[in-house]
């Protein structure tokens, strides 16, 4: 029996190990990372995904200007007599539509996580359990900003103008992204639990399409049949749409917004415990 001898790279590789044991045995062990911090972390992980695949960035910048270009000048002249009277309708209802859409790919990200084994290795660092979960939500609403932002300066340049100024259309902007904020815990909840991406965008849009298109985002409720118009005024989405006209407008009603920030309260306290819960047993 005969053993391989000792070579100078044996060597050379034993010395340099130990020289990084006793580097690291010599060094204090560097601080845990806050909730905090590992949050944000996990937020800038989102837009960095954005800047190397820009292309993620479709949905909420050239989506809205087709929704706002198409409605106006489609359907302007016949719904309100004329385009610019329409836009006015419309505008704020775009704004809720294009935000609220972006919600689903919430689900379809964590999913896509979920599917590639990323998650399985976010849950082997030291770190606070939620912060990927959470630093991915908080990136998200950075998409939220953007794709309102956008649907708001279209409307500006085909003519839109809030009687509120851009105080009214900042609030407005901000009551859709709470809403939204709270809406896309639905999604990530349906992301830990189905089995593919496209699953998780196919049952997010049956959802939230019909939701949306029967609302008064596009007409007004009393041109509609009975029972619908019915469930029309009922519709959280409605009251969405609503709350931001009156508040580009000037003349929001209080409970309309309460009722909305509710909704959103509410989903966000149902649904936010149960994605932590089932992203935690995996």
């Amino acid at each position: 029996m005969s053993t391989r001898p000792t070579t100078q790279r044996d060597l050379m590789t034993s010395a340099d190990e130990a020289a990084v044991r006793r580097a690291i045995s010599s060094t204090p062990r560097p601080p845990a990372a806050s909730a905090l911090s590992a949050a944000l972390t996990f937020a800038w992980r989102g837009m960095l995904k954005v800047k190397h695949v820009p292309e993620q960035l479709l949905d909420v910048t050239v989506t809205p200007v087709m929704f706002v270009v198409m409605f106006t000048y489609v359907f302007g002249g016949s719904m309100a007599g004329s385009t610019a009277e329409y836009l006015n309708y419309l505008l704020p209802g775009i704004l809720v539509m294009s935000v609220l859409f972006t919600t689903v790919y919430s689900g379809v990200a964590l999913n896509a996580d979920l599917t590639k084994g990323v998650v399985d290795r976010f849950r082997s660092l030291p770190i606070w359990r939620p912060a990927p979960l959470l630093g991915s939500m908080l990136g998200d609403t950075v998409r939220y900003v953007l794709a309102g932002t956008v649907i708001i300066l279209v409307g500006v340049a085909l003519g839109f103008r809030p009687d509120a100024g851009v105080g009214g259309a900042l609030a407005a902007l901000a009551l859709v992204v709470t809403f939204a904020f709270g809406l896309s815990w639905v999604f990530t909840t349906l992301g830990l639990l189905l089995r593919s991406p496209s699953a998780v965008m196919n049952t997010g849009f049956m959802g939230i399409f019909p939701l949306t298109f029967l609302s008064n985002v596009f007409v007004e409720p009393d041109t509609l049949p009975r029972p619908l118009e019915a469930f029309v005024n009922v519709n959280p989405i409605s009251l969405l749409a609503t709350s931001s006209r009156g508040l580009m407008g000037g003349h929001a009603d209080a409970g309309d917004i309460l009722v909305v920030l509710a909704v959103a309260a509410g989903l966000t306290a149902v649904f936010a415990p149960l994605t932590t819960r089932l992203y935690r047993r995996g």
